[in-house]
């Protein structure tokens, strides 16, 4: 499953064979037929595991108690870290044309994203760091429209010069808007 995680950051999945994956991770195409039956089914589950392995890190994340500002820049630089190895017409076709795997997302997102994203906002707010003035939904929902405009986020980074300044940028605006802090 590595290897092919690895793999689909240099080919497109309909590309992808079987043979390809064997070679490269030196097993058999039979063992790897016996475990998941097809292609498909091991890039799906190649992928479900990376899902996973992302909502477990995140979990880690919040146990060391880091501060909202760290919590979302460690978010938007997971980010530029798959669309780093996965371009996003790989993840358009394994996330949003796979009916199954977009299901499977959307189960996990309710399950287990979520609660970590409401937690993650009410400690914020206990902490002060989020005003009083916004409801966790207004916070969840500003999140959620960060991170789609991600992909754009990051091809402007791209042709930055300094990179990493654009990102703090970007979480600066996120946290304090265009004017700055509003006073206390």
């Amino acid at each position: 499953m590595k290897t092919t995680f690895s793999m689909l950051g240099t080919w497109e999945p309909k590309r992808l064979k079987i043979a390809d994956i064997a070679r490269e991770a030196g097993v058999s195409q039979v063992t790897i037929y016996n475990y998941f039956g097809s292609k498909e089914a091991l890039i799906s589950e190649s992928f479900k595991d990376f899902i996973q392995q992302g909502i477990h890190e995140f979990r880690e994340e919040m146990r060391q108690q880091k501060s909202l500002k760290e919590l979302i820049a460690y978010c938007i630089h997971k980010e530029k870290e798959t669309y780093s190895h996965l371009p996003p017409a790989v993840i358009k076709e394994i996330v949003v044309d796979n009916q199954e795997m977009y299901q499977y997302i959307q189960q996990q997102y309710e399950a287990h994203i979520r609660p970590l994203m409401v937690q993650m906002v009410e400690e914020g707010q206990a902490r002060g760091e989020i005003t009083g003035k916004v409801s966790v939904r207004a916070v969840l929902l500003a999140i959620q429209i960060y991170m789609k405009s991600t992909g754009e986020m990051l091809d402007s980074q791209a042709a930055h010069e300094d990179s990493e300044a654009f990102v703090e940028e970007l979480i600066h605006i996120f946290f304090y808007g265009l004017c700055g802090r509003e006073p206390q």
